[in-house]
């Protein structure tokens, strides 16, 4: 099976942003300056400095540091968002939440754990 992540250039916001589409499957870590948005599939860590979505079809994985993530797929392990995380209707939480905001919509399902607040002595901080 074909492996992409394709690069899209936003000229109006100067900014990157990743691609991993329906269909792909990773393996593996993944470090980005700029945004992300997953659905596919990814078993491995992500740390993101822009803001993270994880479409419908969306399913990772592992564990999660950005600084504000959408999820509408599916996510199990740790997700440490440093400003906001935002549950969609179709979203599937499976483990530990720590997040500065939380926004949950009326159908989405979380298991877990959930630490939400000012994460100012946080080590895992994203800088």
């Amino acid at each position: 099976m074909a492996k992409t992540i394709s690069r899209m250039n936003n000229e109006s916001e100067g900014q990157n942003i990743n691609l991993v589409s329906n269909g792909t499957k990773i393996t593996g870590d993944i470090i980005t300056e700029g945004d992300i948005r997953i659905d596919g599939e990814l078993k491995g860590n992500i740390k993101a400095k822009g803001r993270l979505v994880v479409g419908a079809n969306g399913k990772i994985e592992g564990e999660i540091l950005c600084n504000n993530i959408e999820i509408s797929g599916q996510v199990k392990g740790k997700i440490n968002a440093k400003d906001l995380l935002s549950m969609k209707a179709s979203s599937k939480i499976s483990g530990e939440i720590i997040t500065g905001k939380l926004s949950v919509e009326p159908g989405s399902v979380f298991t877990g754990n959930c630490i939400m607040g000012n994460q100012s002595d946080d080590p895992a901080k994203i800088k």
